[in-house]
């Protein structure tokens, strides 16, 4: 980027092109009040507070251009006197307390700096506040309407659920509803606590400067998030082993300042009074606390009468998206090492398994293409199954942001919601059709000559059969099967056939399908086909993750088919590489897949089973047979926060740490590694997985070494090469690297595939799957289609986000149904309904929306109680077994 020299108090300062005369105020180490300015926002000049002299005229710093050649000056006394006297014009206005001893909001800083004291607070108050609100506290006296809160709901997240209102000095903050702040559009992201400097808008129960960088009396501590996919980097304050705040860090490589109700202010989990806190083993039919050298002890001795009853397959593990990599890293070694078998696996087995498998064949790795900041330079978002301002709020509001400033939008979702609502084109297929969407959109590149056809002789294979395939997927066909018009499909096709730099993002609704790794690979044809895809001429393939690690623990080998960085266990040279480092041999045969390892357990076969931190029970699809499944099987352990519906039907229950309590790294969705660091102490008797693990195997007789977290994931880079030049001491100095990272003296390569693909003849492979119809289908006794997702203010079963505020904000599972189909079975919104499939029963709450079409409905799954995963189905993707949770055949009656 071109700079711009200037002068400030005679020493000379370079800034960006565009920059204002506060960036080159800052740059030449001058502070100034700007009490309406923060640098993630546009402009305001409404506070008059950072006045300089430029060129001889007085000016407001931040609005006001640097220009080449400037001179600007900041400390004569009468700048100095105009910047203290609008300071205290807005001082005047309001109470002492603003100003009160030991408050350390901005304002009180800016008036500390200049000698302004409480004396100069003349306000009377009494303009009232909002507490309506679990996080946000509004405290209208405070209020100095510098609309900083207002432009970063609208600028930075994109719910724009703020204004201003009032007149002249009596002008304060409120939500644009104009109603309770609770009931408004506000979806608690922080940003506006963040920003506001004068604590008019705060965290309850906090003091104003508890989001500033400014507490000395508070430590802080730089970790990853630990609930989606996103990675955002949060500095956890505490003060005497309590966290006090948890806030974006300005400086996190993905979020940018930026954070979503949940990691921002969904900690009350940690300290409920539900948390486990001692191992609990069954005796007589119920859980007992025990200490844990008991409940060590019974599993060890149940691990080894299951392998001598069954052989080493008779155990099984599900380890944990949710834990950190070097957790498990541990876990499958533990399987491999010490039991013998290749039986373990991960919850990407339920979300993005599709992905791993679509994106190895057709590209070669199993993590997205490219780095969400080269997304975010894209001139055409193409969103596919997904809806990010819900699932995964930071980056829903980049794209948005993207979308707001030009970039065009194509959106293929059942459902108007989130980023839909902004679409130039949204496609709205039925469920279970996207293979024919995908190829009707490859059909329209193909004949409009949008394709690139150098990329495609020099770095692709397959075009021959796939344009044999596509000639039956013309337009007017595939709005027969999709129901998406043949026009909004054309249209689509050229919008994303025409940009100069397309990408690709999508989520849940592309792979939880019985066609879910078809889905992935014919919409990576789309990108292929364009030439979007290891070229600068695009940015590619991108999979939006939904829990913190899914995309580690399958990085780390916890799938029963692939080792560490995911060499193949049935690969002679990959066992060998692994052995070496182990000093045993590896199993050569692939483990059971989680829905098969269920069904060895019922059938008897299963006789151990070992689940870390996954709520199967109300997570995975036909729940009542997951819970049969677990009543057969011998030996059940469960690793858990809380007694959750799968831990009460263990055999033992072992409490373990949080994200907030553990060391280690996490891989978001767009492959970067990032730390992991334990802010506080786990509560009580509490755990880390990694210290579990490396107990019950010493107690089985086996040293796995890896003393720390660190050590393990100094073994893991030297199995697989992907990740050799990953340390935490590397972390620890650079923040964030992506793999692969192949050494130590290589930054992380964040965009693949720029020389060859990972395919063995480097290439890029064009996949030829024709549609194949979804597992169900809707008839006159179950005429609807249930598709399941997220909501924004909750995560997966909800362990973690309804012991807290967000329950208040989210507190009933609700049903959504089109009003036609809301007359037609004659239900009205707020009533309690009774949802049946072929498979199981579920009690929800009507809500009446079109933001789904007539004949389908939508619920989320995150309050367990109300048996979502008893309607789901065990069809599953073919390739993967990836359930089908996006198609169930449902009816719906009034309770």
């Amino acid at each position: 980027m071109t700079g711009i020299a200037i002068e400030v108090d005679g020493a000379g300062v370079e800034v960006p092109e565009g920059g204002s005369l506060l960036t080159a105020v800052r740059a030449a180490g001058v502070e100034l009040p700007a009490l309406c300015s923060d640098d993630r926002l546009s402009p305001a000049g409404a506070c008059r507070t950072c006045l300089v002299r430029a060129d001889g005229r007085v000016a407001a710093a931040c609005v006001t251009p640097a220009s080449p050649g400037a001179r600007v000056e900041t400390a004569t006394d009468d700048l100095v006197q105009l910047r203290r006297d609008a300071v205290e014009v807005i001082v005047s206005a309001l109470p002492a307390r603003a100003l009160a001893d030991g408050d350390l909001s901005e304002l009180a800083r800016v008036c500390r700096s200049m000698g302004i004291g409480p004396e100069s607070a003349l306000g009377s108050g009494g303009r009232g506040g909002d507490d309506s609100h679990p996080y946000v506290h509004l405290d209208r006296d405070l209020c100095i309407a510098c609309g900083r809160c207002v432009r970063m709901c609208s600028e930075v997240q994109g719910t724009f659920a703020l204004t201003l209102v009032g007149r002249g000095g009596d002008t304060v903050v409120a939500p644009g509803t104009g109603g309770p702040w609770a009931e408004s559009d506000c979806v608690a992201c922080g940003g506006c606590v963040d920003t506001c400097p004068t604590g008019a808008i705060a965290q309850p129960g906090a003091a104003r400067g508890l989001t500033s960088a400014f507490q000395p009396a508070a430590a802080r501590t730089r970790t990853t998030c630990g609930y989606c996919g996103v990675g955002c980097s949060l500095d956890v304050v505490t003060q005497d082993g309590e966290v006090t705040a948890v806030l974006p860090a300005r400086d996190g490589p993905v979020n940018q300042g930026h954070a979503c109700v949940k990691g921002r202010f969904a900690q009350g989990f940690r300290t409920s009074p539900e948390r486990l806190t001692r191992p609990l083993l069954r005796r007589g039919g119920a859980l007992e606390p025990v200490g844990w050298d008991e409940a060590l002890t019974h599993v060890a001795r149940g691990l080894r009468a299951a392998v001598d009853a069954g052989g080493p397959d008779a155990v099984a593990a599900i380890s944990a998206a949710r834990a950190t990599n070097e957790d498990n890293y541990l876990v499958q070694k533990f399987m491999r090492v010490v039991i013998g078998t290749n039986n373990v696996d991960n919850c990407s087995r339920l979300c993005h398994s599709p992905s791993a498998a679509g994106l190895t064949a057709s590209f070669g790795l199993s993590g997205g293409t490219d780095t969400f900041d080269d997304v975010e330079r894209a001139d055409c978002l193409l969103v596919v199954g997904a809806n990010p301002v819900e699932a995964h709020p930071v980056v829903g509001a980049r794209l948005l942001r993207q979308v707001l400033h030009g970039a065009k939008l194509i959106v293929a979702d059942p459902r108007a919601v989130g980023l839909a609502l902004h679409a130039d084109v949204h496609l709205r297929p039925r469920p279970g059709t996207n293979v024919a969407l995908f190829h009707g959109l490859a059909h329209i590149l193909l004949g409009d000559g949008l394709t690139d056809e150098e990329f495609l002789r020099e770095r692709a294979t397959g075009l021959p059969e796939l344009t044999e395939l596509l000639a039956d997927y013309p337009p007017d066909r595939v709005a027969g099967i999709t129901g998406v018009p043949a026009a909004d499909l054309i249209a689509a096709a050229r919008l994303y056939g025409r940009a100069e730099r397309p990408a690709i993002v999508y989520g849940l609704g592309v792979t939880e399908h019985l066609h879910g790794t078809d889905g992935v690979r014919s919409l990576a044809n789309v990108a292929i086909l364009r030439g979007a895809v290891g070229t600068d001429r695009g940015y590619g393939v991108n999979p939006l993750r939904g829990q913190n690690n899914v995309q580690g623990a399958s990085d780390m080998g916890a799938l029963p088919d692939l080792l560490p960085g995911y060499g193949k266990v049935t690969d002679p040279a990959v066992r060998s590489r692994v052995e070496e480092v182990w000093g045993v041999p590896v199993p050569a045969l692939p483990g059971l897949r989680i829905p098969e390892m269920f069904s060895a357990a019922r059938a008897g076969d299963l006789r151990a089973l070992w689940i870390i931190g996954e709520d199967v029970c109300a997570t995975d699809p036909d729940a009542n047979r997951v819970a049969q499944a677990l009543d057969t099987c011998p030996l059940v352990v469960c690793n858990e926060l809380f007694l959750s519906e799968t831990a009460r039907h263990a055999d033992v229950v072992l409490p373990v740490a949080s994200w907030l309590e553990k060391d280690g790294t996490f891989v978001n969705f767009d492959r970067r590694f990032q730390r992991v660091r334990p802010a506080v102490p786990p509560p009580g008797e509490t755990r880390t997985d990694f210290d579990i693990v490396r107990a019950l195997a010493t107690m089985m007789g086996v040293d796995l070494g890896c003393a720390t977290p660190a050590d393990a994931l100094a073994e893991c880079a030297r199995i697989a090469p992907v990740f050799a030049g990953l340390s935490h001491d590397r972390l620890d100095r650079e923040g964030a690297v992506p793999w692969p990272c192949r050494a130590v003296d290589q930054p992380g390569e964040a965009k693949l595939y720029l020389e060859r693909f990972a395919t063995p003849d480097g290439r890029a492979h064009l996949a030829a799957a024709p549609y194949l119809p979804p597992g169900e289908q809707p008839d006159d006794t179950y005429p609807l289609v249930l598709v399941t997702g997220r909501r924004w203010a909750h995560y997966n079963s909800g362990s973690m986000t309804r012991r807290g505020g967000n329950l208040a904000l989210d507190p009933v599972d609700f049903l959504d149904l089109h009003p036609d189909d809301a007359a037609r079975y004659e239900l009205r919104g707020g009533e309690r309904v009774t949802v049946e499939s072929r498979h199981g029963r579920a009690r929800l709450v009507a809500r009446i929306s079109e933001q789904s079409t007539p004949g389908q409905v939508f619920c989320s799954f995150h309050f367990p109680a109300s048996g979502v995963n008893r309607l789901t189905s065990d069809h599953a993707d073919t390739v993967t077994s990836c359930p089908e949770y996006k198609v169930t055949a449902v009816r719906v009656a009034a309770s």
